[in-house]
């Protein structure tokens, strides 16, 4: 048991932790989600049949979103950006990224776990309703309703998320 939980860990962990990021955007945070979602994994690991990635992915989304309802984790980002030095080019893609970012963050939590899974895992539909344990039609609603709250903001481009307007 302890062998196929090392290797997975080992072959995931890095992926698992990309992910987390772009659920809870702080490094510090994802990998600390990494660590609670295995730790809960561990715990589960003999149940485990087949793949262990939708599981495991599930784990990851329903701790960062209890982690979101926690009032102390109701951080307040700053308005601007430190000023960026050397290449003017560097500041319109950072102004760039954190506007689609803030937007994605007015997203619900489970509105933002479909987008991550969706687009920057590149999973199917099915696969995403596979690790968040819900119906394929609940994933394209959801789906549907966060972009269309992102298109919503003129500003935003959606190329970034490989979505056609």
């Amino acid at each position: 048991m302890s062998d196929g939980f090392a290797r997975y860990v080992t072959e995931r962990h890095d992926r698992l932790c990309r992910m987390a990021y772009l659920l809870t955007r702080d490094w510090a945070t994802a990998e600390d989600l990494v660590q609670t979602a295995l730790a809960k994994a561990w715990a589960a690991w003999r149940r485990i049949e087949g793949d262990p990635d939708p599981y495991v992915y599930r784990i990851v989304v329903n701790t960062h979103i209890s982690w979101s309802r926690r009032l102390w984790r109701r951080e307040v980002p700053t308005e601007s950006l430190p000023e960026a030095a050397g290449i003017p080019d560097f500041a319109g893609r950072v102004a760039e990224h954190d506007a689609l970012w803030q937007a994605i963050g007015t997203l619900s939590a489970r509105q933002r776990a479909v987008i991550v899974l969706r687009y920057y895992e590149d999973m199917t539909t099915e696969q995403v309703a596979a690790a968040l344990g819900c119906s394929i039609g609940t994933v394209k609603t959801q789906l549907s309703r966060a972009l269309a709250r992102l298109r919503v903001d003129g500003e935003i481009n959606m190329m970034r998320l490989g979505v056609a307007r």
